[in-house]
């Protein structure tokens, strides 16, 4: 069987083979051998080469090595004996690390299919129980993975200009598609079954899913398509749940990217799926929380709220957040503090996402730690309530519906009344919509039924403060009309 194979793989493609052979039995001949990469250093300071190109001792010497992919036919793995198996399964990988040109339909478009068909039943033979995958194999199979999906990316639309236009909202633009997606898919399908497969063991694995290799995934989480980065969220944890000894690093990576986003290249693509993954990192770590997990939630993840775009990923960010306070309570401060820090000013749209965000991390507060932050909280809830947009003042009014929150304004009434009272008495006299209106005065209610008399003397000092305003007033307006008259009289 072996020789009727090497027969097979010697004879060159006729017309009569286009005929009658089955596409699925042949795999596509490639214009340009796959790519290679120049070694680089580990973050232990060991230079190895890429993921994408094994070492030479780990790739047989044979002559369909060393010559660039030809179109072939080959028989399908389950009609060989599993002795020949291997090898024709490097055989149909190595066939793959040719990329086929998708600029144009009409081009080679029976090459496409053969390729697509080959990496159909490589995924197949993956997934299979026969389909047990020896290093040598798998140091093949990586090396095409890396070969089709590790490419330059193409820039953003804007990137030649500068940053992107004031006034576009970027979650309205048409998404980038990968033309050669059909291929590209089944790649990354192959390489999550590799990583998933419980054949596979983790030690001889890390030689190919290296930190390199990570790196290099990390990267393309650049990618505009999203089916790309939705892929890429899905092995990137698989990885990260399999391979123990990568989770510091692929944390680190991750932090790293946040750094360069906020402070390089404000190019939000793929943070969303990035906060995502860590949301399920974060929710499996150890408590007591070590020191390096809060170091990088004041620096890397709190700061992402200064974002412009922060629409595109708050969801997953505020998740994230959250998080944090449910492992750890005693970060709720930090997280309060830091949303006000970075509270915005003008962004009515945002403000609306801060509240929202607000009232989830409040919900998840101890009281303790509540009476820490509650003086520049309200304040800043406060001016929310007065906010000329009713949607700001709107949503702060809601969160009175929260009963842990009212339960936490109980405890704290003689220092949070004197703070709110002011501004829903200026919402009551002054606010031009009428939701707003009625909800100030709910509230009001509401705290008047909690303490009357806690209630009446912040009415007593309104009053008060305001008859000295009206006072101050008069005042300033007596001193303006003086200086009018002598200003007369001098000029006379």
């Amino acid at each position: 069987m072996f020789n009727k194979i090497m027969k097979l793989g010697g004879k060159k493609f006729s017309k009569s083979d286009q005929d009658n052979t089955s596409v699925a039995n042949t795999v596509v001949r490639s214009s340009r051998p796959p790519p290679t990469t120049a070694a680089s250093p580990t973050p232990n300071g060991e230079s190895q080469s890429s993921a994408a190109a094994p070492s030479p001792s780990q790739t047989p010497n044979h002559p369909m090595f060393t010559t660039p992919p030809s179109l072939e036919v080959l028989p399908l793995l389950k009609d060989v004996s599993s002795s020949d198996r291997p090898l024709l399964f490097m055989k149909k990988a190595h066939m793959c690390s040719c990329q086929c040109d998708f600029s144009d339909s009409l081009i080679m478009p029976r090459e496409k299919e053969i390729k697509r068909q080959t990496l159909l039943e490589l995924v197949d033979f993956l997934h299979s129980s026969s389909g047990k995958v020896n290093e040598t194999m798998q140091s093949e199979l990586i090396r095409m993975v890396s070969a089709n999906m590790f490419r330059c990316l193409p820039p953003a639309h804007y990137e030649n200009t500068g940053a992107p236009p004031e006034g576009n909202d970027p979650e309205e633009e048409e998404p980038y598609l990968e033309p050669w997606w059909p291929h590209l898919q089944l790649v990354y399908e192959l390489l999550l079954r590799y990583v998933v497969s419980s054949e596979i063991e983790p030690k001889t694995a890390k030689k190919f899913i290296n930190h390199t290799f990570v790196s290099r995934l990390l990267d393309l989480f650049d990618s505009e398509d999203p089916r790309e980065r939705e892929y890429l969220k899905t092995v990137l944890h698989r990885i990260y749940g399999k391979f123990v000894f990568h989770r510091p690093f692929i944390r680190c990576s991750i932090y790293n990217i946040f750094y360069k986003y906020l402070y390089e290249t404000e190019r939000c693509i793929g943070i969303g799926e990035l906060l995502e993954i860590l949301g399920s990192v974060i929710n499996g770590f150890t408590v007591p929380m070590r020191e390096e997990h809060v170091l990088y939630l004041g620096k890397a993840i709190l700061p992402l709220h200064k974002s412009k775009n922060i629409s595109i990923f708050h969801q997953q960010l505020s998740y994230c957040v959250v998080q944090f306070v449910e492992k750890d309570y005693k970060l709720a401060d930090t997280v309060i503090r830091g949303l006000l820090k970075y509270w915005p000013l003008t962004n009515c749209n945002k403000e609306v996402l801060f509240l929202g965000e607000l009232e989830e991390v409040l919900d998840v507060t101890e009281p303790s730690e509540f009476q820490h932050c509650v003086v520049p909280l309200f304040r800043q809830i406060g001016k929310c309530l007065n906010s000329a947009n009713f949607q700001v003042a709107e949503r702060a009014l809601f969160l009175w519906n929260n009963e842990h929150i009212v339960g936490l304004i109980a405890e704290n009434k003689d220092v949070i009344f004197p703070i709110i009272f002011e501004a829903l008495e200026r919402n009551m006299k002054g606010h031009w919509n009428q939701a707003v209106h009625g909800l100030s005065e709910n509230v009001r209610r509401m705290f008047m039924e909690m303490d009357t008399e806690l209630f009446e003397e912040c009415e007593k000092q309104h009053a008060e403060k305001e008859a000295k305003a009206c006072e101050l007033l008069e005042q300033r307006e007596m001193t303006w009309k003086r200086l009018e008259e002598a200003a007369s009289l001098a000029a006379k």
